[in-house]
């Protein structure tokens, strides 16, 4: 027998109304879906048809821009991820359900329990986009005096999965019995408190849910930095990141996976997906004009707000055709040092005008957009994929529901067609989707240990 050909993993990221940040004043874009479940039950059900392997939301425990600017111009409202994904379970069927909580302004028991949950009711379908907040007004949300530094919010990040996934295993494998004749329920023996105390965490545990269908969910993580791709390697299974060049791309790939050895990971036990944003054209000229015209509704105030809100510096007293002003090193940022670099290198590498960042930047966040013919688009995947820069990526239509439905109409059949992707879902929960192990239950490894020793 041939070896199986590898094979893209896609995942679809809802985001407001589209990615573009002018998307809700596009035509053809269903700026009013935002308060309706039949928007988001569109964009499950177009994903699941298009086989993707998951759905992604993000979430911003605060505006995210300044109160003004985020109100009067921009798109602010967003779904709660957990209750959204819950509903969006009943609804579909095979599709991965992964959601954003930020370990930096929520507690272990209540993201293990509600995720724990998620999984149980889609049988098997729940991820975890564990992230640290890296905007320093959120902390006024959460009645903090000063938002945590960088290397500090990592470190109660660590301890947060270690709680949550320990709380994850509290419950053994065959603990449950649910025997009515007997009248026994569970196995105390194989249900264990996990007696958690740390630097910044006090847990007792166990969970009140037992092991899910998945073992546990998937853990996914976003962070890019080099404490962020040490932390990745140690906890995540899959990583979304954001990369302009291939070889950026393949830079970080490499970069990444070799760290997996250092806690003995195999390298197919994490998933790299970088963020795409296409613009589809029946043409390429199509397609650059759509794209110009997205452009041409962004008004400038809300570019310059964006670009400057991620480099945390005021732009505008600086002339917009100008070159972008001398930027301190990411060292002394204390928001997300993976993007404020990933600008700074764009702006250094091309020789952009502030002008002409804002414009690659209100796109897509600084992730790669891509436009062309669905040919062409399937081209650049098929190039990154193959040539060492990801496992796949995340799809980020820039207006809804129609970015998406173009990519799933035009562009998934030309990847099935050359051998590159899914024309069927081989099993029913996440982990079969993304082709990860169920991991072991520590407690009952440790069990085994001891009897090993006796």
């Amino acid at each position: 027998m041939g070896e199986t050909k590898r094979q893209l993993h896609l995942g679809a990221f809802l985001y407001g109304v589209g990615h573009h940040i002018a998307a809700w004043r596009y035509p053809l874009t269903d700026s009013l879906g935002l308060f309706t479940f039949e928007f988001y039950k569109r964009f499950a059900q177009t994903a699941e048809r298009g086989k993707f392997d998951m759905i992604f939301i993000e979430d911003i425990p605060s505006l995210p821009e300044q109160l003004k600017t985020a109100v009067q111009y921009t798109v602010p409202v967003r779904a709660e991820p957990l209750t959204l994904l819950s509903t969006l379970a009943s609804v579909t069927s095979h599709i991965g359900l992964a959601g954003t909580v930020s370990t930096t302004y929520s507690e272990p028991f209540h993201v293990a329990r509600k995720f724990a949950s998620l999984d149980h009711l889609s049988r098997g379908r729940a991820a975890w986009n564990a992230v640290t907040t890296s905007m320093e007004i959120t902390s006024q949300n959460f009645g903090q005096d000063h938002h945590l530094d960088h290397a500090v919010r990592y470190e109660r990040a660590q301890e947060f999965v270690e709680v949550v996934t320990s709380l994850w295993d509290s419950w053994e494998e065959g603990a449950l019995h649910i025997d009515k004749a007997s009248g026994l329920f569970a196995d105390a023996d194989k249900v264990n408190a996990i007696r958690h105390q740390g630097k910044f965490f006090s847990v007792q545990g166990p969970l009140s849910i037992p092991r899910t269908p998945q073992g546990r969910p998937v853990l996914v993580q976003a962070g890019s930095s080099e404490t962020g791709q040490d932390f990745a390697a140690k906890t995540a299974e899959v990583v979304f990141t954001a990369w302009q060049t291939l070889e950026e791309a393949q830079t970080f790939y490499s970069s990444l996976k070799g760290r997996l050895g250092k806690y003995g990971r195999k390298r197919e036990s994490l998933k790299i997906l970088p963020g795409i944003l296409p613009v589809i054209g029946s043409t390429e000229q199509e397609a650059r004009e759509k794209e110009a015209y997205l452009q041409e509704l962004v008004l400038p105030e809300v570019g310059l707000s964006m670009v400057s809100r991620t480099l945390r510096v005021d732009l505008s007293s600086y002339p917009l055709d100008g070159p972008v002003p001398d930027l301190p090193d990411a060292t002394n940022i204390n928001g997300g040092k993976s993007r404020y670099q990933l600008l700074v290198d764009m702006a250094r590498r091309d020789k952009l005008t502030i002008r002409q960042l804002v414009a690659r930047v209100t796109g897509a966040r600084g992730h790669k957009t891509i436009h062309g013919t669905p040919e062409q688009i399937a081209n650049h995947l098929e190039d990154w994929f193959t040539n060492g820069g990801c496992d796949g990526f995340n799809i980020m239509p820039p207006y809804f529901p129609g970015g998406l439905d173009e990519f799933v109409d035009h562009v998934i059949p030309i990847l099935q067609k050359r051998g590159l992707y899914r024309t069927e879902y081989n099993g029913t929960t996440l982990r079969d989707h993304l082709g990860l192990e169920i991991p072991g239950n520590k407690f009952q490894q440790e069990r085994h240990k001891q009897q090993q020793a006796n």
